[in-house]
């Protein structure tokens, strides 16, 4: 999996290249523990060109979600792919995190 990181405003953004499984989830949970303790609490996790997800990585979206939301912030996801969009709904996650169409609009929210 590829990562590439960068910042828009308040926004930290992560986007993920590949499979997001439990051999990748490491680099995923140590960015979302560096914004935060650095104080950049809004993040957003770009899924676009991801087109698996495992358990052992919504567990790490899911562990961000809690920890950026009890210091302020929020985390969204952008870009689902059809594939992943499905594991989202069948989890019922689709409900918890805010979700955009495009990084765009995820960065555009003010949420």
């Amino acid at each position: 999996m590829d990562i590439i990181k960068s910042s828009q405003g308040d926004y930290s953004i992560l986007k993920l290249q590949g499979r997001f499984d439990a051999h990748e989830v490491a680099p995923v949970r140590e960015w979302m523990k560096e914004q935060i303790s650095q104080g950049r609490t809004r993040l957003v996790v770009d899924l676009g060109e991801v087109n698996f997800v495992d358990s052992s990585a919504l567990s790490v979206l899911v562990q961000g979600l809690k920890n950026s939301r009890e210091n302020g912030g929020d985390l969204a996801i952008c870009s689902l792919q059809q594939a992943v969009r499905v594991i989202f709904e069948l989890t019922r996650l689709d409900k918890a995190f805010l979700i955009y169409p495009t990084l765009d609009q995820a960065v555009d929210s003010k949420n």
